[in-house]
This record gives C-alpha cells, structure tokens and sequence, in this order.
C-alpha cells in the first residue's frame, strides 16, 4: 500500500496490478479492506471509507478514497461530471503508420458475459460512444527482428467507458502490452502485467476546495523499458 495524500476528509493512494479496488470473494484480498485496516489502525473505529471512482484489476494507478459521507457526495459528483481528470500512461505496440498524436472516436458495446467490450458501428443497440486523446511520448525497437515498435503514450479520455483504453487503442492497430483480452500478446509472452497505469489525478478538494493534483510512478515492468 503506498498513501500519495492524506487528511480527515479525503485519502489518496497508488493501486498496484493485479489488485482489485473492492471484491465479492471470500478470502480475496481488495485495496477497500487494506485502506480500511489502515484507518482502523490509525484511529482505533470502525472507518468510513467511500469508493467514489475504480480502477479496473489488472491497472495499476492513483485512486481518491472519501473518509467522510460529506467527501464522498462532493468527490462523486466530480466523478460523474467530468471534474475529475485522469491522465493514463501505456505502453503500446506501434504500427508503422501511426501518428504521433490523435483522437479516437468509436461506439463500444460491452458483452457482460464474456466482460469484453468490442468496437461496433454507431446504430448498433445499446452502443456508447467513447473519445479519447493520445499522445506518442517515447518510441523504442521490440524484438527487432521481427521489425517490431512499441511507444509510450500519454492517453486522456473523454468518456468513462468499459475498458475503453484498451479497446480503442487496439481497434486503432496499438494494443497495449500484456493485454490478454484484446490481442496485446505475442506467442511467448504474456509474463508482465498488462501496461496501463493512471499516472496522474486532478480534482477539486471536497472540504477546501483546493485543486488537487496527484502522480504516481508506474511500477509495471514494460514501463522499466522506457
């Protein structure tokens, strides 16, 4: 666990891969019982913690928690608004015709079953429509004799949707690294975790109303390549 900010009202902290934020498991550890023990150790009560945004799984990054019923009804509506920006870093396969920056615009519809989203055309039924902005930071060689590119790209999104980075960028010809779901694996690997992390989090302090900026160092081991 690695606390990035904390006061009486709001707690900020990196989630690492493979976590989830809360779980229905019985015995699977979650990041909410972690921060929870936590304050319990801190203060000695029974501690309010609201969940008022996610990350999913297997992406590792900053998440705000609310310690107060007050914060989480002022973080909520951020999130639910837009007030609340998040900036990924991922590093991705590049075609040789990508361009250094874009926008992607495409509608996602997600399949519950199989807990994949697809790109799909616009007057398709129950579609959402999904928008994001990347930007090419860093490019390298992979594998280079099979002529292979991958870059590190900053990536704001427009849209909250399911796994909208990963199925954005892949319909685009960049999927991301250790990406099981969405064509992110080559024979052979697949020994890293999927390479997508929330780097960045601005929000406007629910009690002060300071703007809030926090960052974290993406620990996943694709990211040591750049």
């Amino acid at each position: 666990m690695n606390i990035l900010y904390e006061d009486s009202q709001i707690l900020v902290c990196y989630k690492e891969s493979g976590l989830p934020v809360q779980t229905a498991r019985l015995g699977e550890k979650d990041l909410e019982s972690i921060l929870k023990n936590y304050l319990r150790e801190q203060t000695g009560k029974p501690p309010f913690l609201g969940v008022v945004h996610r990350l999913d799984q297997p992406v590792e990054g900053v998440l705000v928690f609310a310690r107060t019923p007050q914060a989480a009804a002022g973080l909520s509506r951020q999130a639910a608004d837009g007030g609340m920006k998040k900036v990924y870093h991922a590093v991705v396969r590049l075609p040789g015709e990508a361009a250094g920056e874009g926008t992607l615009t495409d509608y996602l519809l997600k399949d519950g079953k199989s807990n994949t989203s697809r790109i799909v055309p616009a007057q398709t039924k129950g579609a959402k429509r999904a928008e994001l902005d990347y930007r090419i930071l860093k490019v390298r060689e992979w594998e280079s004799e099979r002529g292979d590119r991958i870059a590190l790209a900053q990536i704001r999104l427009h849209t909250g949707r399911h796994h909208q980075i990963r199925v954005q960028m892949a319909g685009a010809g960049m999927p991301l690294l250790g990406d099981r779901k969405y064509g992110g694996i080559k024979e052979g690997e697949g020994r890293f975790p999927l390479a997508l992390c929330a780097v960045s989090l601005d929000f406007i302090h629910p009690k002060t109303g300071k703007k809030m900026h926090v960052t974290c160092q993406p620990q996943g081991e694709y990211f040591h390549l750049f």
